[in-house]
């Protein structure tokens, strides 16, 4: 299981923003809904890796947020709020979240997990910071494209060089740049990172 502690960057200096997160993670799936769990904090607890990953770069995307992942158990049964929730994923998360707001110009996140699989989080984590840098780094102008961008459809391309009255060329080109292609393969790659951290026995299903 997953648990997601998110706190707002420079918080004191700044409007609360946690309405807005909010809005912004609920169309993840969620074993418990997110919630607000204290002042400039949210939470979240999910059970796909996959989730984990479109939740994290939703918030390194919108920016001012510090992300720990914290990865391990859940007690059932599972409350109505996670604020209510227990288990080593709550502690996992709680150690991220500080982590996070240490990592200086790297992407704010950290992934903590159970100590037999310490060197798979940080592997995860590893992955999932570089991915984090490519989102963070992409202009408005590259967004724009890229939201009209479908995975593994083909011609929409065409489309959204159609819908954005530029060549076909320059929307290939931005998607290079951004490395949009090679992200699907990357977020895939960390989803199953974050599964075998997830997994008691270690063992890494394909």
């Amino acid at each position: 299981m997953f648990v997601l502690t998110i706190d707002q960057a420079a918080s004191r200096t700044s409007p609360d923003r946690i309405p807005e997160l909010l809005a912004l993670l609920r169309p993840v799936r969620a074993v418990l809904p997110w919630e607000r769990s204290v002042g400039d904090e949210a939470q979240g607890v999910l059970a796909d890796p996959a989730d984990v990953v479109d939740a994290v770069l939703l918030c390194l995307r919108a920016g001012g947020w510090y992300v720990g992942i914290g990865v391990g158990m859940v007690e059932e049964p599972f409350p109505s709020s996670p604020r209510e929730g227990r288990g080593s994923a709550f502690v996992a998360a709680r150690r991220a979240v500080d982590r996070a707001k240490k990592t200086g110009d790297r992407a704010p996140l950290a992934v903590e997990g159970p100590r037999g699989h310490a060197d798979v989080a940080a592997e995860a984590e590893g992955v999932l910071a570089l991915l984090g840098r490519h989102v963070m780094g992409r202009s408005e102008a590259e967004w724009r494209i890229l939201d009209l961008l479908q995975p593994g459809e083909r011609g929409t391309q065409t489309v959204a060089a159609r819908s954005l009255g530029i060549s076909p060329q320059a929307v290939s080109k931005a998607a290079a740049r951004a490395a949009w292609h090679e992200e699907r393969t990357v977020r895939q790659a960390v989803a199953r990172l974050l599964a075998w951290a997830d997994r008691p026995d270690g063992a890494l299903t394909h």
